[in-house]
């Protein structure tokens, strides 16, 4: 396998620091922020403490969704894994996921929230892949927009390796 890196440390920090001033000049500054899991905790991490030197209090909750398993491919239907967040009524939730690929899961948690009485639903994802949508979705704020390449790091995974990397990196099969 090789690794090519797309965005190092310091563009991923400098864009997250721009996405929170957008969103803190958008949102109230008490918004629930829901992560999604497992790929967006690194991003969800550095993302509300860059809103919190913009002055804004999140609250912090994390749902699980279900739609790839341990492939690279999405199977098209979508699950949560375990309790939904609590306290949604009437909140401005803000939802933030590692990535916009088809955008069969964000959609699913958009609905979902708005289903439970949410007073506001937005999307934020580090990296959009407009190219791969299968359902007419549109991120409110977007980290990086990138091809139709396969990326690992910064909590992205294959096969839940690479999660670790401080780095965005398009993972290519080599034949090795």
């Amino acid at each position: 396998m090789t690794l090519t890196v797309i965005h190092d440390e310091q563009a991923i920090a400098g864009r997250v620091a721009d996405l929170a001033q957008r969103i803190a000049a958008t949102v109230p500054s008490d918004l629930l922020v829901v992560g999604v899991l497992k790929g967006a905790f690194v991003f969800v991490a550095d993302l509300v403490r860059a809103l919190d030197r913009r002055g804004a209090t999140p609250e912090v909750e994390f749902m699980r969704l279900s739609s790839y398993g341990r492939s690279r491919e999405s199977a098209g239907s979508v699950r949560l894994l375990g309790e939904p967040p609590a306290a949604i009524s009437g909140r401005t939730v803000l939802v933030v996921d590692d990535i916009a690929d088809t955008g069969v899961s964000l959609d699913f948690a958009r609905r979902f929230f708005v289903e439970r009485g949410a007073a506001q639903v937005l999307t934020c994802v580090l990296l959009d892949k407009p190219s791969r949508r299968r359902v007419a979705f549109v991120p409110e704020f977007v980290g990086f927009v990138i091809d139709d390449v396969f990326v690992v790091g910064y909590g992205l995974d294959d096969a839940e390796r690479y999660r670790h990397l401080p780095y965005l990196a398009t993972l290519e099969n080599d034949g090795r």
